[in-house]
């Protein structure tokens, strides 16, 4: 369950920054520092809990290769990321975290 949470929400909060980063009014200039600054840091904080996915195309290979036990598990990082990623979205396009104006 801790698995299934982390990869949630380190997938939400790596997609709002890329959304933040390179939507309007947003610096172009800083978009790539923002980006990898937040991967990295959901790299170090997540290595320990999951291994990191946060993108499921990394997590396929790797368990195509390691055998059974990752394949039970695939799932997690395939669903996680996506529900993160889905989640993320409907934030922006509500525009629940625009500035009041």
């Amino acid at each position: 369950m801790a698995a299934l949470v982390f990869e949630v929400v380190a997938t939400f909060l790596f997609m709002v920054v890329i959304l933040g980063a390179t939507g309007r009014g947003a610096p172009a200039a800083m978009a790539g520092l923002a980006i990898g600054l937040a991967l990295v840091v959901i790299h170090l904080v997540g290595i320990n809990v999951t291994g990191v996915s946060v993108n499921p195309a990394r997590s396929i290979g790797p368990a195509l290769f390691a055998g059974t036990g990752a394949l039970s598990q695939l799932w997690l990082f395939i669903v996680a990321p996506i529900v993160g990623a889905v989640a993320a979205g409907l934030v922006f396009k509500t525009g629940t975290l625009d500035a009041p104006e």
